[in-house]
């Protein structure tokens, strides 16, 4: 079989510190908006939309100067959520393919995807980077992508032509297509931006068209491989990177929140994300940890996780909000992060004749709510514990497998015993060591029948020794209502 013949997709994406904020923000992106860098008063601007620009706004002004102008949003720079955006987009890149070499710099967003045989799963290389321009654009994401046979040509295109946009270069055509794109598509040293400007070469054509053997000779190797680039003839060794799959959203506040309802509304917005990645590889949410940054310092973490895992946003955005409420944290937040653990798709498969069991998003969300009154401790799935106390059970969060078939056991018909957790006190009366009648609840019964004591007891190996004297009455109150009671 012969080898797939070499074919790169080049997404990139500029003024990334600007479009890694926005994209959990998106009430402020049809507005001016400007990221500053640094630290109060040398605050310099580093990154602006789209609406800042038209209005006159450039890299490296100071904060006195960006007051000047009306309605402008400033932004605090954000690495964290720089690297969470380009996680996600490294992800939404390596649904195509798992050759992504990221070439990304410390304002720019650029990948390059090796996509040489996928034809038969995505189809035609503009059909696969149609799909691909639609998915980072639900990331929130402005990009732009451009295929070509040469990486190095796919990477000067994508740099050369407008955001949402997608160009392909036909196999050969690499140099006509890079000729009328400026010498700026090229990350060029200052000595050399200088000597091109000295010799009037502005665009990759007249770049190209210079003798190699002169240019060599005065610039060097660098010279050719330049030359080479505009050519669309460079060869590159291609990269790929392995990031390891990690479901996590990160935000810092524009201002402290107190409110919880302010906080769901981001909670709505990083939840969306966090969703979106986990569909894009057919995985859904099994558990979500949110950590709370607050303004004293302090960090409030919760975890929580439903019977099945889910995808359902409003099922998440309710369980999460259940639960902050019952823990609420006690100071005002600065930052929010969240971090999810994939789980299966898969859904429960009941039988025929089985009956129907109640949705799982109700049954988390009726759990929730009973752990916000009696305490998380008290609620989940009775599990016995290796030992004979009356008491040996502890309780586990409640959770079904999504992996195994569901079946509904067969249990006899066994007859029940009322028991009252936790033991309530009883006065009794006790002759020649056998109780004779006792008091519970403000009820005076007499016992017509007694039958123990029954001993048990154990781990004396461990400080929980334990001992147990149980009876077995049968006794009458005043008024002649019969009751059999074990003790």
């Amino acid at each position: 079989m012969s080898k797939p013949a070499e074919i790169y997709a080049c997404v990139h994406a500029t003024e990334f510190p600007g479009q890694a904020l926005l994209r959990l923000r998106p009430e402020l992106r049809e507005h001016p908006c400007v990221v500053l860098e640094g630290e109060p008063p040398l605050q310099l601007a580093c990154s602006l939309n789209r609406r800042a620009r038209s209005l006159g706004m450039m890299h490296g002004m100071t904060q006195v100067e960006i007051d000047t102008f009306p309605g402008v949003t400033a932004l605090r720079r954000s690495p964290r959520e720089e690297a969470a955006a380009k996680a996600a987009l490294l992800e939404c890149a390596g649904a195509f393919s798992p050759r992504v070499e990221n070439r990304s710099k410390d304002d720019v967003f650029l990948a390059v995807i090796d996509i040489a045989g996928t034809k038969s799963l995505f189809g035609p290389p503009e059909m696969l980077a149609q799909n691909l321009l639609t998915g980072i654009r639900g990331l929130g994401i402005a990009a732009s992508i451009a295929v070509s046979g040469n990486l190095h040509a796919s990477v000067a295109l994508a740099k050369g032509i407008p955001a949402q946009t997608v160009k392909v270069i036909p196999t050969g055509e690499e140099c006509a297509v890079l000729a009328p794109l400026p010498l700026t598509v090229f990350d060029l040293t200052e000595d050399q931006s200088e000597t091109f400007s000295l010799w009037g070469i502005r665009t990759l054509e007249m770049l190209g068209a210079l003798p190699e053997k002169e240019l060599i000779a005065r610039m060097g190797q660098p010279g050719k491989l330049l030359r080479q680039r505009a050519r669309g003839e460079l060869p590159h060794l291609f990269q790929p990177l392995e990031p390891a799959f990690k479901l996590t959203e990160r935000m810092e506040l524009d201002s402290p929140v107190e409110m919880l309802d302010t906080l769901l509304f981001v909670l709505n917005l990083m939840l969306d994300q966090l969703i979106r990645r986990a569909t894009a590889r057919v995985l859904a949410l099994a558990s979500v940890s949110i950590t709370l940054t607050l303004e004293d310092g302090r960090t409030h973490s919760r975890c929580v996780r439903p019977a099945l895992p889910a995808n359902d946003r409003q099922l998440w955005l309710k369980l999460l909000h259940l639960d902050l409420e019952a823990h609420p944290p006690q100071a005002a937040i600065l930052a929010v992060a969240l971090d999810a653990e994939p789980g299966s798709t898969s859904k429960v498969q009941l039988g025929l004749f089985t009956p129907q069991l109640p949705e799982p998003s109700r049954l988390d969300v009726t759990l929730a709510r009973i752990r916000a009154i009696v305490g998380d401790e008290n609620v989940g799935r009775a599990v016995l514990t290796d030992t004979h106390r009356p008491d040996g059970f502890r309780m586990e969060p409640f959770t079904v497998s999504s992996m195994e078939p569901f079946e509904i056991p067969s249990v006899p018909v066994r007859s029940a015993m009322r028991r009252l957790c936790p033991a309530e006190a009883v006065l009794a009366t006790v002759q020649s060591e056998q109780p004779m009648a006792f008091v519970f609840r403000d009820r005076r019964y007499s016992v017509e029948r007694a039958y123990g004591p029954w001993l048990t007891g154990g781990e004396w190996w461990n400080s929980t020794l334990w001992g147990c004297e149980q009876w077995d009455l049968v006794a009458r109150a005043q008024n002649g209502a019969l009751l059999l009671f074990d003790s």
